[in-house]
């Protein structure tokens, strides 16, 4: 049926790009509803200023303010609350970024490419509700105003609110929603067609007392009873979540509201309620709270292996000490990254050994051979993995094949009843005896592959070289494709030239310490650490730089609008970010980015590599 104009709702649409707001409009055309076009953040506050909007849709993604910002400033407003927000992006789509939406005030995220029957569905979902609840609340004033007459002939008001009641239930059939209401004069209870779908009983059921007891959860059911017998003429209304327990066993979570009619003598006469079935809302609540849960102790997790480290690792010099710490807190890093990008399913074999040897394959004439099949590993096995392979491509570097220019080293695994079977293989290396007593290095692989469960490390010190073979089981086996290839080292500027004075921008204090500090051992001369967008850009409009090093995001505000001043005046700079490398604006794709940990020698290379210094521009 063709909806009336005043019954169409306001569906805004905000994305800076022309061609998706038309793709938008095509699939969301056939629902009927009035929908309105913006292609900036700005807009989309002026329309909201003026217009009731009963859905959003937002692409995260945008100039001037992401998507999250604008949501949390919608949601600032009392006004807008209660609209539905809906996320669209090809770009943030992990776990952190559904929470950090979800957290910003959405009440869905779609991921690109979008599925038009999926959007449209969502959409609808949200506009009925929308439509319905205005259709409630001007029932509710309506039944308000006549509870406020307290006219004398009460036989004709309890017939209108039953009619009321009755047109309410059809409006409430669509979204998942029912009325209910007790007449004290009959003992009678009266339920319409959507609550007793909730309930999932069919129009044979007679709603008593008894039953409803036998209906509700026995844990909510004593609140229940509490909030019904504590109405009267000056708390005459309700509001509580309880769950539903259907004859099948399934449980629902509802949200129950009620308000009591009382006659001129203040005797409580009919009780009439709408009840809303939230389960969906309570099991995204549920696993927002299991994700918050499982961040939390990846993180304490993480903390505790980094605390680890510091305090067992051992060196001659403090240089020693450093470049030791930070080349196992990198080998983490990287496998933290390869696990996100899969969503914490698991890492690549493959992949897991790429990240370490790289740095070996571009220097000298030695030949790294890697072979094996593609390769998940559950993510505690791949941390220990990570580690051990650390420590043998360090170990190579100082004393085995990879410290020689003719050095050979092969990488083989296999998959044998579930476990991984990994073959670490060196020749041409300095001549090999078998070591006195345990280093350091071995206790760390021993240590990992017993902790990790079920692993083990066999040393064989050849004449030719070292032998290690690496036996652990998988956890989680699969055959996935190779996402992509490792790192090479570290990328190169797009032929800026870097000079000495340097724009540092970074919000966390103790890692803008560190590279102001690394820096001017360098023979740089970096500006003191900027944590905002604002002072950052300042400085960069009125100081003298001949290059920048740019956190990208600071304290939640993206880094673009310096990076375009600094683009637009010829001044050189390198993205340092927690983020991977394809969350980069295609604007700046030629630009070099470093991921957190930085490695304080990727970063000299990318600072050192221009030819010839820049004249500072004002």
């Amino acid at each position: 049926m063709k909806k009336s104009a005043s019954d169409k709702v306001n569906i805004l649409l905000v994305d800076d790009q022309p061609a998706k707001l038309l793709s938008y409009e095509v699939m969301l055309g056939g629902l009927g509803e009035n929908l309105i076009k913006v292609s900036s953040a700005r807009e989309a506050l002026e329309q909201l200023l003026k217009t009731d909007i009963a859905v959003i849709l937002i692409d995260v993604c945008m100039p001037e303010l992401d998507g999250f910002d604008l949501a949390k400033m919608i949601r600032e407003h009392p006004r807008f609350q209660r609209i539905a927000i809906i996320f669209i992006s090809a770009i943030h789509v992990t776990e952190t970024d559904y929470l950090r939406g979800y957290n910003a005030g959405a009440v869905d995220y779609v991921p690109v490419p979008v599925v038009p029957e999926v959007l449209r569905a969502k959409v609808k979902v949200f506009a009925e509700l929308y439509r319905k609840t205005r259709q409630l609340e001007e029932l509710n004033r309506e039944l308000e105003s006549r509870v406020s007459e307290r006219t004398a002939a009460l036989e004709s008001a309890a017939a209108r609110l039953l009619q009321s009641e009755q047109g309410r239930s059809l409006a409430l059939a669509a979204g998942d929603m029912g009325s209910w209401a007790y007449d004290f004069a009959s003992d009678m209870w009266t339920w319409d067609e959507g609550h007793r779908r909730i309930f999932g009983v069919d129009t044979d059921f007679a709603p008593t007392l008894e039953a409803i007891r036998r209906a509700v959860h026995p844990e909510d059911m004593e609140s229940l009873h509490h909030a019904f017998a504590e109405l009267s003429q000056s708390n005459s209304s309700y509001k509580l979540e309880a769950r539903v327990v259907r004859p099948s066993g399934e449980l629902r979570w509802c949200a129950v509201s009620a308000v009591a009619s009382f006659d001129a003598g203040g005797r409580m006469v009919r009780v009439s309620g709408v009840t809303s079935d939230i389960t969906e809302r309570k099991d995204a609540e549920m696993r927002q709270a299991l994700l918050a849960r499982e961040v939390d102790h990846r993180a304490r997790n993480a903390l505790a292996i980094v605390q680890a480290i510091i305090r067992l690792a051992r060196a001659d010099t403090l240089e020693g000490y450093v470049q030791t710490i930070e080349g196992r807190i990198r080998a983490l890093a990287q496998t933290h990254e390869l696990l996100s990008q899969a969503r914490w399913q698991g890492a690549d074999v493959h992949r897991l050994v790429m990240e370490e040897v790289a740095p070996y394959r571009t220097a000298g004439n030695r030949t790294i051979a890697v072979d094996g099949p593609s390769l998940l590993v559950a993510p505690e096995t791949a941390q220990s993995i990570a580690l051990t392979l650390h420590e043998l491509a360090t170990n190579a570097a100082k004393y085995g094949a990879l410290s020689a220019k003719d050095g050979e080293l092969s990488v083989h695994w296999t998959l044998k009843d579930g476990r991984l079977v990994l073959d670490w293989t060196e020749k041409g290396g300095p001549d090999v005896t078998p070591p006195t007593a345990t280093g350091f290095g071995m206790k760390i692989i021993n240590a990992n592959l017993g902790t990790s469960g079920k692993g083990e490390a066999r040393f064989d010190w050849r004449p030719e070289g070292l032998h290690c073979r690496i036996d652990i089981a998988c956890g989680q086996v699969a055959g996935p494709a190779r996402l992509e290839s490792a790192r090479g080292g570290a990328p190169v500027a797009d032929g800026q030239p870097f000079g000495r004075k340097l724009l540092l921008v970074e919000d966390e204090a103790l890692i803008g310490i560190l590279l102001h500090d690394m820096l001017v051992d360098w023979g740089f001369e970096p500006s003191e650490p900027y944590a905002g967008l604002d002072e950052a850009m300042a400085a960069a409009s009125e100081g003298q730089f001949e290059g920048a090093i740019l956190d990208m995001n600071l304290n939640g505000k993206s880094v673009y609008p310096l990076a375009e001043l600094l683009q637009s005046r010829g001044i050189p700079f390198v993205f340092l970010t927690g983020y991977g490398q394809h969350t980069i604006d295609k604007r700046f794709a030629s630009c070099p980015m470093l991921q957190k940990p930085v490695a304080p020698e990727a970063l000299k290379a990318i600072l050192k590599n221009a030819p010839a210094r820049s004249k500072a521009v004002a």
